[in-house]
């Protein structure tokens, strides 16, 4: 379930939570992290450095036109941080004993209730001091279209999209794997060799 409100009875859910049901995590992305896997800075970064280097090949424009392009390198990753700080902090994930809810958008909050019996897998990827992306394989059709929920959802599975959690710490995927496991036995956590060094992350069994 999906839907649009303006008052929050409880930070991050759209609702008050019914007798028995319970907040297990509640987190929002790390913006620092999130521009990395969202907005990719460090390619933004490389690129620039390397338009900035051709100012002094053979014909080019020397200090003034290095100067010139790390300046607007400096205005773009501005302007890109500002907008992953801000998705960032209209951002909350929520995790009960009986569901995750995806709390984003800050000019029209929205909010997707996925039951924990209806996801079927995660799939974890780091990204590096202590965060990670977990993809959401859900059961049944996600309820929003790729583009009203981007960026929490996989890249490129514009069709079938797929719910995403940005940037969060790895310590929260043990919590996600007994949540699922709890909900579900046959439900599983992927997570990549480098995701589980620090977190003890394991697949679900």
């Amino acid at each position: 379930m999906t839907m649009e409100y303006e008052i929050e009875p409880i930070r991050g859910l759209p609702g008050n939570l019914p007798k028995g049901e319970f907040i297990v995590w509640q987190g929002s992305p790390n913006w620092q992290a999130f521009a990395r896997a969202v907005f990719h800075t460090r390619l933004v970064i490389a690129w620039f450095v390397f338009v900035a280097s051709l100012a002094f090949v053979g014909g080019g424009t020397g200090i003034v036109g290095a100067i010139t392009t790390l300046a607007v390198a400096v205005l773009g990753l501005g302007v890109l941080g500002l907008l992953a700080w801000t998705g960032a902090r209209a951002t909350i994930y929520t995790l009960t004993n009986r569901r995750l809810v995806m709390r984003f958008g800050a000019a029209v909050p929205k909010a997707v209730n996925l039951p924990l019996g209806k996801i079927g897998s995660a799939d974890v990827k780091p990204l590096g001091g202590g965060y990670v992306d977990i993809v959401l394989v859900p059961t049944e059709r996600f309820p929003l279209g790729w583009l009203q929920a981007w960026p929490h959802v996989r890249p490129w599975k514009v069709a079938d999209p797929q719910p995403m959690l940005r940037a969060v710490s790895e310590s929260f995927v043990p919590m996600l794997a007994d949540a699922l496991r709890s909900a579900d036995p046959a439900a599983t956590v992927h997570a990549e060799p480098d995701a589980t060094r620090r977190g003890g992350m394991e697949a679900a069994a």
